[in-house]
């Protein structure tokens, strides 16, 4: 039997404490119109990006009512590209962003975002 799936990822959920303080921080830094990226149900906020999508989530069936929220990503689950590495770098810091690493090869840094989420950005 051959596999039912689609060879794409659909989109990336995201976990947050705070829907509003996150999507209004991803929408900053990914330059996103705040009016296109509602909140559903109290707890999901779809971003409005290229495939694969980033699903911010208060994650109520996955540790979201726990003491804390859910569990943030302690390793990278995905990168954000860039054409301009060196000024993501400057951005992300202008942002207030823990910058993990320094920029690596010339090519790729890590940081958190404001939910301790370990994210990636990458050159193109």
């Amino acid at each position: 039997m051959s596999s039912p799936f689609i060879n794409r990822i659909g989109s990336i959920f995201v976990p947050v404490q705070d829907i509003e303080k996150a999507r209004d921080w991803y929408c900053r830094i990914l330059n996103l119109p705040l009016d296109e990226a509602p909140i559903h149900f109290g707890h999901l906020c779809p971003l409005p990006m290229d495939a694969p999508g980033l699903i911010l989530d208060t994650m109520p069936m996955w540790g979201g009512k726990e003491p804390g929220g859910p569990p943030s990503f302690q390793t990278p689950a995905f990168m954000l590209l860039t054409d301009d590495i060196e000024a993501a770098y400057g951005y992300m810091h202008d942002q207030g962003a823990e910058r993990v690493t320094e920029i690596m090869d010339g090519s790729w840094f890590a940081f958190r975002d404001p939910d301790g989420n370990l994210l990636m950005a990458c050159k193109r």
